[in-house]
């Protein structure tokens, strides 16, 4: 039976945005030294980085919470549907050392799928759900699917202000304010707390 060997122009791939943070680190490794590891792994096993932002120093969220992050964004042409995505994305935190002990706690490693191009995952009505969900509510419950684009992006510098490297052009499906717009409505006082590193 002859071997059947697909075209790379004929492989699925699709432009995902990725958040990655840490604020903990391993023995003798910087958060620094942790993102670059995730880095390579991603590299391996979700697909090649087509754009990656400078690293930023930024606080911890919510502010007091813990050690400072450090933070990047990047793109990644992916194979696969975004579940199959998150798992490889969860397996790389998990070698890294990520614990899930509390939401919002300190961390090795933290990778948020963020958005796959202009999908909205489940729907338009589950998304708004958790997009509005009072603050008050976000520390303690967690959906228990994935949610396209991330329902906080558009109200976090950590995330956005990487983004804007790398795709300030970029259009929330949702929202239809581009990267850019996004990040001109946050808080001058969040912007300014990122570092570049």
């Amino acid at each position: 039976m002859p071997i059947m060997y697909a075209k790379l122009d004929q492989i699925d791939y699709q432009s995902c945005i990725l958040s990655i943070g840490s604020n903990q680190r391993l023995i003798n490794s910087s958060s620094s030294d942790v993102l670059c590891a995730a880095l390579s792994r991603i590299a391996v096993s979700v697909g090649p980085i087509t754009s990656l932002s400078r690293f930023f120093q930024t606080p911890a969220f919510p502010k007091g919470s813990g050690p400072d992050f450090v933070n990047a964004a990047l793109v990644v042409r992916a194979q696969g549907s975004a579940d199959e995505i998150l798992e490889k994305l969860h397996a790389i935190e998990h070698e890294l050392g990520r614990v899930r002990e509390t939401r919002w706690g300190q961390r090795t490693i933290d990778i948020d799928l963020v958005a796959v191009e202009q999908k909205i995952i489940p729907n338009s009505e589950t998304y708004r759900k958790w997009q509005l969900l009072p603050f008050s509510q976000q520390s303690k419950i967690a959906p228990d699917q994935l949610i396209l684009p991330h329902p906080r992006m558009q109200d976090r510098a950590f995330v956005l202000g990487p983004m804007m490297e790398i795709c300030p052009d970029w259009v929330h499906p949702v929202i239809q304010k581009s990267v850019s717009q996004m990040y001109d409505e946050l808080d001058s006082r969040d912007k300014a707390e990122l570092m570049p590193l």
